[in-house]
């Protein structure tokens, strides 16, 4: 069973950067795939984006490519998600997860392992 912690949401204005993390204990991460989601008020848990299990390859939602990025440190039991020029429509908690399989996914059933979300609040 692996636990996952989310840390570094905030409240931040329109263009700010923020940077989320995500650690794991239980187990390790190194052989599982990661994702970031994200769930607004009254909306439906919504694909963020996705590293494989090395961290070589990624794949994030239209709606935050090439603002947002994701990086994972196997030795460190962490996945880091950079949020560049935050937008409003940004606003939500952000969950990150965790698959057994080492390929990325984008839906949330294909996840295993979810952590408690952290608030991200981006004002106009």
């Amino acid at each position: 069973q692996v636990q996952l912690v989310e840390s570094g949401g905030g409240l931040v204005q329109a263009g700010d950067s923020l940077r989320l993390s995500c650690a794991a204990s239980g187990r390790t991460l190194s052989s599982g795939a990661m994702g970031w989601f994200r769930q607004a008020p009254g909306k439906e848990r919504e694909f963020v984006g996705s590293i494989n299990w090395s961290g070589g390859i990624t794949y994030y939602a239209d709606s935050v490519k090439g603002r947002f990025t994701m990086s994972r440190d196997n030795t460190k039991n962490t996945v880091t998600l950079h949020m560049n020029s935050l937008k409003p429509e940004d606003t939500a908690v952000y969950y990150c997860a965790r698959r057994f399989a080492g390929n990325i996914a984008t839906r949330p059933n294909e996840y295993d392992s979810w952590g408690q979300g952290t608030q991200v609040t981006v004002s106009s």
